[in-house]
């Protein structure tokens, strides 16, 4: 595999790196999780490692990539220690980095456009961990002029903050859950949006994001966007769809996720404001390190199957969701 003089440095990049994984850094309650839910143990992971890196330096397409343990542990992790479903879903995730730059290259938060939509709160994750000990991702439609950005500015904040996230060994493990807060939701912010993007997008999250994705939660969800939600949730796997939740209201939600972990603006106890700002450190502290993921570079063969399937249309449907019915 070539480094090239960019990543040539880094330990990010080196094929045998110092930290090779045998070095448990887990909790004894993690260590015990991830050896009950994903099969993993000292023995499994270092091989699994071993696997990985080996695999990368022989493949003929893959140019440049990360090879450091956090790394490929996202993929390992989100595929339960199966070296064949890790290597396609990094191979997947390398080949739509290529695929849609305006959305998953060229992140950085002191881009104006995704500063200011973290600014504002569109999409925060909370500081406390849900119930199960996940991560969870608070986003909020009415902080998204979606007449001032646009699909590419909303994905490329999502981006930045889930790369933020996916090096943290106790996400890995644990997952992520989502609330989704719709009150704001307006036909403007559908309409950013093509029929052949969403799909596409959908994939992507499905198939190539080493996340964990274990409860998603829309709430405050307007009645005229009740048939956009079936198509979008229409697109998802089964797994995925049983994991989503509508809920009428924030009292329907506190159901579901401990109301203490929430804002104070939603009934917990730290401010949004708070929060955007602790995380915004976070981000800064990370800032190197999302850059350095546009050093990987992937040659895309036209021909692979799955480059088909994230290429090709949508069957018998076109246009962007202004032509969807709504009631």
């Amino acid at each position: 595999m070539g480094v090239g003089e960019e990543g040539e440095d880094s330990p990010l990049f080196s094929p045998k790196p110092e930290d090779d994984g045998s070095e448990c850094r887990l909790s004894e309650e993690l260590r015990l999780l991830a050896q009950t839910e994903l099969r993993e143990d000292d023995a499994t992971r270092v091989h699994a490692l071993q696997q990985m890196r080996e695999w990368i330096e022989k493949h003929p397409d893959i140019k440049r990539c990360r090879t450091d343990s956090p790394f490929l542990l996202r993929f390992l992790r989100t595929k339960k220690f199966s070296i064949p479903l890790a290597q396609e879903m990094l191979e997947r995730y390398l080949v739509i980095r290529q695929l849609y730059p305006h959305w998953f290259r060229g992140l950085d938060v002191d881009d104006p456009a995704i500063s200011e939509l973290l600014e504002q709160g569109y999409i925060v994750p909370l500081p406390q961990r849900d119930d199960f000990g996940r991560q969870v991702i608070l986003t909020c439609a009415a902080r998204f002029d979606p007449y001032k950005y646009t699909s590419a500015h909303m994905a490329r904040a999502h981006s930045v903050v889930v790369e933020c996230l996916m090096d943290d060994e106790e996400n890995q493990i644990r997952g992520y859950s989502y609330c989704n807060d719709e009150s704001g939701l307006t036909m403007g912010h559908i309409s950013l949006w093509s029929l052949s993007d969403i799909r596409k997008i959908l994939r992507c999250i499905q198939n190539s994001t080493p996340m964990r994705h274990k409860a998603t939660h829309f709430f405050n969800v307007p009645h005229y966007a009740n048939k956009v939600f079936e198509f979008f949730i229409a697109l998802l796997s089964d797994k995925l769809k049983d994991r989503i939740k509508l809920h009428a209201s924030i009292d329907d939600l506190k159901d579901a996720v401990n109301q203490k972990i929430l804002p104070k603006e939603y009934g917990g106890e730290i401010p949004l404001s708070d929060m955007i700002a602790q995380f915004q450190k976070r981000l800064q502290e990370r800032r190197e390190i999302i850059k350095t993921l546009d050093k990987m570079e992937i040659e895309v063969n036209p021909k692979a199957k799955y480059v088909a399937d994230m290429e090709d249309e949508l069957a018998g449907i076109a246009g962007s969701f202004r032509q969807l019915q709504v009631d």
